[in-house]
């Protein structure tokens, strides 16, 4: 069974950081691009970044330069988001998703996806 599963969401400070990962499961990441994006409260879902099968990074939001960094792990399975220096506008589900064709900035593009994991910042 083909499955990505989100972890490490929770409730965080502004200013804190949070580590999630994406890892999968009945099929090998190594030839995917993995991307992840966010849907806050009544808002559309919206690409954060993406990692290509051979480690090139692409940001889809440019309010995340320099606070989120992304990293691939093919050994285990396992795609990571660090996400440092959060800001309450970064709350929102956050989903990972494998595209076989690349990084790109569209949710069609994208062939498995996560069920999601809640990121809260707040103090």
């Amino acid at each position: 069974q083909v499955q990505l599963v989100e972890s490490g969401g929770g409730l965080v400070q502004p200013g804190g950081s949070l580590r999630l990962s994406c890892a999968a499961s009945g099929f090998t990441l190594d030839y995917y691009a993995i991307g992840w994006f966010r849907q806050a409260p009544g808002k559309e879902r919206e690409g954060v970044i993406c990692i290509s099968s051979s480690g090139t990074v692409t940001i889809y939001s440019d309010s995340v330069k320099g606070r989120f960094t992304i990293s691939r792990d093919n050994a285990k399975n396992t795609v990571y988001l660090q996400m440092d220096s959060l800001k309450p506008e970064d709350t929102a589900v956050y989903y990972c998703a494998a595209g076989a064709v690349g990084c790109r900035n569209s949710l069609g593009r994208y062939n498995y996806w996560g069920q999601g994991t809640q990121v809260t910042v707040s103090s």
